[in-house]
């Protein structure tokens, strides 16, 4: 919950998540976060106003001042607009900017003359190995048939960064929806569970049979949802550290390089590198914290099972 607060990618999503957690009733709040206000938080960051807003405050934090001025010039100067602005720097304010800086670069002619064929060879192995896919595609781009220089100079300016934070952006999100079905599904088993292991210790008979049924039956679904959690997560945490290395050895590249063209990157990659290893310990606490409910429930789901002596 605190993880979504945090760094789901979407405004509205952290905000309703904040809130849940602030109530002075906190588990109230969680509960009715992921009952009811989980989806409408997702309807309302759908919305396209909001989804303007995520957008422009991406490429606000995404976009180099020194190399792509433009582009940053537009983001920022709409970032507290008006919805109407907001609109128009998405549908074409932002690839109008993005030209202006291209043309601006191309006329400098300063980071086309130091490409060197290195860098070309570094963006073909990205093409071809990144672990990002949105990395992949936008240096497959770079490479296209007819590509020409500008586009590499494009690539190192700008949409690496870009394309490497919607990576970070895709893995969060996709992580977050499971981890809230999941979650939104053992709230409801939890307070199932509670409510017949109540049942069985206050009744008797064929009565408190079927609450340790029940209880069994509820402790088994927890751990049903659990174990999957547990998996996700930890293939999650999988991913987020070999990114972190990617980030790593990409900044080192970045400060060893003569070519101007890296100069974009060095700064962006260790922001990069930072988020995956931020990523890197919350998939590793939330894999221990579904592996230690996986246990807790089997065991409860035993314990209900068995005939009471």
């Amino acid at each position: 919950m605190l993880w979504l607060a945090q760094y789901d990618e979407r405004a509205m999503v952290r905000s309703t998540a904040w809130t849940a957690l602030l109530e002075t009733d906190v588990a109230a709040g969680i509960l009715r976060f992921f009952e009811s206000e989980w989806e409408y938080a997702e309807l309302l960051a759908a919305d396209g106003s909001a989804r303007n807003n995520d957008f422009v405050k991406y490429v606000v934090d995404t976009c180099v001042p020194e190399y792509s001025p433009e582009v940053c010039a537009a983001a920022v100067n709409v970032l507290y607009g008006s919805p109407e602005e907001q609109e128009e720097f998405v549908a074409t304010g932002y690839a109008a900017a993005k030209e202006r800086d291209r043309r601006d670069r191309d006329e400098i002619g300063e980071q086309a003359a130091a490409l060197v064929a290195a860098d070309r060879l570094y963006v073909t192995r990205l093409r071809d190995g990144d672990p990002g896919a949105q990395v992949r595609l936008a240096a497959a781009w770079a490479l296209r048939d007819g590509a020409s220089d500008s586009d590499l100079v494009e690539f190192f300016s700008h949409s690496w960064a870009y394309s490497a934070g919607l990576d970070v952006r895709a893995h969060r999100t996709a992580i977050a929806v499971r981890d809230a079905a999941w979650r939104r599904e053992v709230v409801r088993l939890t307070l199932a569970a509670e409510e017949a292991e109540r049942k069985a210790r206050e009744t008797a008979g064929e009565a408190q049979a079927q609450a340790r049924a029940a209880a069994a039956r509820a402790w088994g679904g927890i751990a049903r949802n659990a174990g999957p959690a547990r998996v996700a997560w930890q293939d999650a945490e999988r991913t987020a550290l070999a990114q972190a290395e990617v980030w790593r050895q990409v900044a080192a590249a970045a400060a060893a390089a003569d070519s101007a063209n890296w100069k974009p990157i060095l700064g962006a990659s260790g922001d990069i590198g930072g988020q995956w290893a931020t990523d890197t310990t919350t998939a590793g606490k939330q894999a221990a914290y579904w592996a230690d409910l996986y246990t807790k429930a089997v065991a409860a789901e035993q314990a209900w099972s068995k005939t009471p002596a």
